[in-house]
């Protein structure tokens, strides 16, 4: 796991810059972001897969048109969400293993004791597992809200990836049919006529003048 997560790093250190005056003022916090799970002992084995989506929408927003931006920008932040979100979630999860574990542990190392010597130990472990408990619920909890924050996140990313599509349909439909305009135009177009000379209209006729009587 550690290997494939070097190895994408690499890969995102070697990926070319569409601005190589410096790093690109949108990207490098989301790779920052990216960076601190790679760092972080806890969330680093895990979420490996929404890691690597999000660094590749991290890569295609540095490599993005102008116009492209702003969409690969949403979609570059919402997958770091998603990876932190995941990353965080797996690891509760198992930090709220390895308690559940220890927990019955104790309460084994309970049942063992001698009666005498097990009323305070008892009593002791008893505390301890209810604070267990307590915290146990707790990251259930927290579980639950970043499950939801994540189905969030993924359903936002459908709704832009969906609009984005829809604007692209449309645009391709106007093409085509500016194109069959203009195909039109260019079959059916004559020169236009010249307009016609006006004749000069005939003088009319000196009336005949009536006899002198």
């Amino acid at each position: 796991m550690r290997l494939l997560v070097a190895v994408l790093a690499l890969g995102l250190l070697a990926a070319p810059s569409a601005h190589a005056a410096g790093p690109d003022p949108d990207a490098a916090p989301l790779a920052q972001r990216l960076q601190a799970i790679d760092t972080d002992p806890a969330r680093n084995p895990h979420a490996a897969y929404e890691r690597l989506q999000a660094r590749q929408a991290v890569q295609a927003l540095a490599s993005a048109k102008r116009k492209q931006r702003p969409i690969a920008l949403r979609i570059a932040r919402i997958r770091v969400e998603t990876a932190e979100i995941a990353s965080a979630t797996e690891a509760r999860r198992a930090e709220l293993q390895r308690l559940e574990t220890e927990r019955g542990e104790l309460l084994v190392e309970a049942s063992r004791r001698d009666a005498e010597r097990a009323r305070a130990e008892a009593e002791r472990i008893r505390i301890e597992a209810q604070i267990q408990a307590e915290e146990t619920a707790r990251l259930r909890e927290a579980i639950a809200a970043e499950a939801r924050s994540r189905e969030e996140a993924e359903g936002l990313l459908d709704t832009v990836a969906g609009s984005e599509a829809e604007k692209l349909r449309q645009a391709r439909e106007r093409e085509v049919e500016l194109a069959r305009r203009e195909a039109e135009l260019m079959g059916t177009a004559t020169p236009p006529k010249p307009k016609p000379v006006p004749k000069p209209r005939p003088k009319p006729k000196a009336k005949p003048k009536p006899p002198v009587r």
